[in-house]
């Protein structure tokens, strides 16, 4: 049987572009509709929801809850899907998400599984703080 290639709309590219812009914060559906409604593109909501979980599923995308609501957000992970593998660090002030993509992790998830004897599965976990720039504008 023949193998299909995905299915691409101007809309699913448009969505995947401004997740990729934008792929050192998160992203809400509702941000998305509203970027493709300033261009002019009507798109369902539902549609959205179910090009991001089909983007989730394909590891393009990791999905998070919303620390100030009860809805998801989403930020790009790239094509390879390596964001699985390592923690994520969020700015509580401006928003911005930073990979914590070192050697630290090795060596967190090495010490994880031999002194408490389990698995460490990063996918979709923030740390929330403050970055480097928030920390120095900040009164704390």
């Amino acid at each position: 049987m023949k193998e299909r290639k995905p299915y691409t709309t101007k809309n699913r590219s448009e969505i995947l572009d401004y997740l990729k812009k934008n792929c050192s914060s998160t992203i809400s559906a509702a941000d998305i509709k509203r970027h493709l409604e300033e261009k002019e593109i009507s798109v369902n909501t539902t549609t959205i929801y179910r090009f991001l979980d089909k983007l989730c599923a394909e590891n393009i995308i990791i999905k998070y809850s919303d620390v100030n609501s009860d809805k998801a957000v989403y930020q790009y992970a790239g094509e390879q899907g390596n964001c699985r593998e390592h923690l994520h660090l969020k700015c509580i002030k401006c928003g911005k998400v930073m990979h914590l993509d070192c050697g630290f992790m090795d060596e967190l998830r090495k010490h994880i599984m031999a002194e408490h004897h389990f698995q460490l599965q990063c996918s979709g976990d923030l740390l929330h703080g403050l970055c480097e720039e928030c920390t120095k504008n900040s009164d704390l």
